[in-house]
């Protein structure tokens, strides 16, 4: 058996989200965890009928663990996130590996590219209107103008920004890190479409930013400033709200919302960084926020949809023009090839 096992049972059991006894006790009895660990360091080999077990009990395919590996849990590096359990870090990180390791392979099937080159020529970030500059260079360089982005995760998986989702408790939004030459952002399947928006946005700050000479705190500040300024252009505020206003109507953040897809707590911060409203208008809308008891939802349902879903698209123009078999996809996917076939509509 393949060193190479050792490394695919380890990212799966961690991608179950589960420690070596957990996984122990999911098997039959003699199963032991000391048995497991033997196996995850190369120690011993299971035998196929223990390697059946193992396959459903971590919820993977026989083949995922024979696999070239192409991506490790050591390559990716998130930043600390203390709202996380070492173990959903792990889980996060496992499920990660899994996804880049069948796009990676499906892109090179297509031969698509997977490299990303930063599109910003000077992303050093000193003040507030440098965080201006960089997202007005940036539409620029993607073509978006001023206008509103009706789907934030289409956008980044067409610039080859790779996108995928988790199921997380609601306190966690997201993360991110560069996986050999390709940012990886991770958003919480659960979360409402405006803070996936932005989310995803704030994430891609910390990707292609200079934010080294900052503190931690200052580099969220900023990331969250990226993120309000690319979803609401400075140009495109002033149209709607003018240069300065005492007051703004909850109809008139309504509108922004339904159109911008923003939530109307990062419109009314946006106002405040811009100077458009005062720091005690913002100081009393934060107040009467927080009396509502909605500082944690959202007032509007913005339409548009934010789910990753390039993978697959490549996986049925692959099946449809050939280049892989139904089988092939399926392993792509992590289905059953019954489970693929029933998914499949075959037109023409």
């Amino acid at each position: 058996m393949a060193a190479n096992f050792t490394e695919r049972l380890i990212s799966a059991r961690k991608m179950a989200g589960l420690s070596l006894q957990d996984l122990s006790d999911r098997l039959e009895a003699g199963i032991t965890k000391q048995a497991i660990n033997k196996y995850e360091k190369g120690l011993s080999k299971p035998s196929s009928k223990v390697l059946a077990q193992l396959s459903q009990a971590l919820n993977v395919p026989m083949d995922y663990f024979f696999r070239t590996t192409s991506v490790e849990l050591k390559d990716i590096d998130f930043r600390k996130h203390s709202r996380l359990s070492k173990r959903d870090i792990d889980r996060i990180k496992g499920e990660c590996c899994d996804f880049l390791e069948r796009y990676l392979e499906l892109e090179s099937l297509l031969s698509i590219r997977s490299e990303f080159e930063n599109p910003l020529k000077d992303p050093r970030i000193l003040d507030d209107r440098d965080i201006e500059r960089v997202t007005g260079d940036l539409r620029n360089e993607w073509n978006l103008g001023a206008a509103p982005i009706p789907s934030v995760v289409e956008m980044l998986e067409e610039k080859r920004v790779k996108v995928f989702e988790v199921d997380a408790d609601h306190s966690f939004s997201g993360m991110s890190s560069w996986v050999k030459g390709i940012p990886v952002i991770v958003l919480n399947r659960n979360a409402v479409v405006q803070r996936k928006r932005f989310t995803a946005l704030h994430e891609l700050a910390h990707l292609i930013l200079d934010l080294s000479s900052h503190e931690d705190k200052v580099q969220e500040r900023f990331c969250n400033n990226f993120a309000g300024s690319f979803l609401l252009p400075e140009s495109a505020f002033q149209e709607w709200f003018g240069d300065k206003r005492t007051s703004i109507t909850l109809n008139e953040l309504k509108l922004i919302d339904e159109n911008f897809g923003i939530s109307i707590q990062a419109i009314m911060y946006r106002a405040s960084v811009l100077g458009i409203i005062s720091e005690p208008t913002h100081r009393d809308f934060s107040i009467w926020l927080s009396s509502s008891g909605k500082r944690k939802e959202e007032f509007f349902e913005f339409r548009g949809k934010e789910v990753p879903q390039r993978f697959n698209r490549l996986l049925f123009k692959a099946i449809s023009e050939g280049i892989i078999t139904m089988s092939k996809a399926a392993a792509l996917s992590n289905r059953s090839l019954a489970d693929f076939r029933d998914e499949i509509v075959a037109v023409g």
